[in-house]
Formats: structure tokens, C-alpha cells, sequence
């Protein structure tokens, strides 16, 4: 039987997480994060658009495997151009030469921000954490680890701008500038009763 969140919790703890999981390997990031108390205090964010962190490229095959499938890696695209095309902005900070902490705003409620941790060497990802109900796994990742994850390692060297979905409305003209359309069964009425008449 599955283990469930008690009353008032947020996220689940590491033994019940992986026990409902059957994982027996341990979330040291997270523990690791909340002994060094990184969640709290000021840190100088910078804009992850602008950043030239030597994060290591990824295979598709890579990703799939830390991801456990496609479904998030699918989600990731559309999510980080909400943010490339939007109000809010994905920051980051480095807390130590292979740890990134990222901010991102959810995608549910605006009002909400979740924390991520990424532990990284130069050929893989090699830990991670997020502070959102289910970003405490050993096994698969989050779909904000995700979309981070694919963002640093595969599309911004990738050189393009459109992420995710496209702008179908670039395809469509504008109904002010079509020329106007004449009814062909009120010529046909008109003809028809002036035949009448004579």
C-alpha cells in the first residue's frame, strides 16, 4: 500500500517517498540542502537566459532515463517558453561549482514559487531536488527538473528561440483586409423577381 502525505505536509519525507516507491537508495541532495540550510537566505539570481554555465549535453536517451519517459520531456518545451515568452523568469545561482539552484514560478499558481537543486559533473546530471510536492524522487524527476534539465542540456544550444508551441497565428489573415465577398443568393433572388416583373 502506498504511503499518503499526512495532514498539512507539503511533500512527502525521503523514507516514505521511496518506501511507497520501493526505492531503497537515499535523496542525499535534499539532505544535503537542509543540513547546509540552502533554502534559506539571500542570493544574488541571474536570469538562466543569460547564463553560460557548462552544464553537460545530453542525449535524448539520457534524458528519457532520468526522466523514466517521455511524458515530462514532452511538457518541457511548451513550459520553458511560458517562461522565455513571459512575465516571469527562471533564475539561477550557483551554490557551489556543481550545484545549480534554480527558481521557477509553477505553472498552476502564480503566486507560488519552488526551488530546484541540480548537482551536475561535466558528462551527466548527477543528483536532484525541488522543493514541489513530488520533487523529492530518486527515481524520475519532476517536471520542473525536467524542463530545466532539457533546457541547459539540450535546447539553448540548440540556437533557436521557439521552444514550444508555435504561433499558428502567423498563418492566419486578417478578416479586415479580405476583399469583400458578394452573396451569390441575393443576385440569384434579384434576378429571379426582376425575370418575374417583365
Amino acid at each position: 500500500m502506498p504511503t499518503f502525505m499526512k495532514k498539512g505536509e507539503k511533500q512527502m519525507s525521503d523514507a516514505d517517498a521511496n518506501t511507497s516507491r520501493m526505492v531503497t537508495k537515499i535523496n542525499t541532495l535534499k539532505a544535503y540542502v537542509e543540513e547546509n540550510n540552502l533554502q534559506r537566505g539571500t542570493v544574488q539570481w541571474k536570469p538562466i537566459q543569460d547564463s553560460d554555465i557548462p552544464f553537460p549535453q545530453l542525449t535524448d536517451e539520457q534524458l528519457r532515463s532520468l526522466t523514466c519517459g517521455v511524458y515530462q520531456l514532452k511538457l518541457s518545451p511548451s513550459y520553458i517558453q511560458e517562461y522565455m515568452e513571459g512575465d516571469s523568469q527562471i533564475c539561477f545561482h550557483k551554490d557551489a561549482p556543481d550545484l545549480l539552484r534554480i527558481r521557477i514560478q509553477s505553472r498552476h499558481v502564480s503566486s507560488k514559487k519552488y526551488f530546484v537543486w541540480i548537482k551536475y559533473s561535466e558528462s551527466d546530471v548527477n543528483s536532484w531536488y525541488c522543493t514541489c510536492r513530488a520533487g523529492a524522487r530518486v527515481v524520475g524527476v519532476c517536471a520542473h527538473v525536467t524542463a530545466i534539465i532539457w533546457y541547459l542540456s539540450s535546447a539553448r544550444n540548440a540556437g533557436t528561440t521557439s521552444y514550444g508551441v508555435k504561433d499558428w497565428s502567423t498563418y492566419l489573415s486578417d478578416a479586415k483586409n479580405l476583399p469583400e465577398t458578394i452573396d451569390s443568393s441575393e443576385s440569384e433572388t434579384e434576378s429571379i423577381g426582376s425575370a418575374i416583373e417583365e
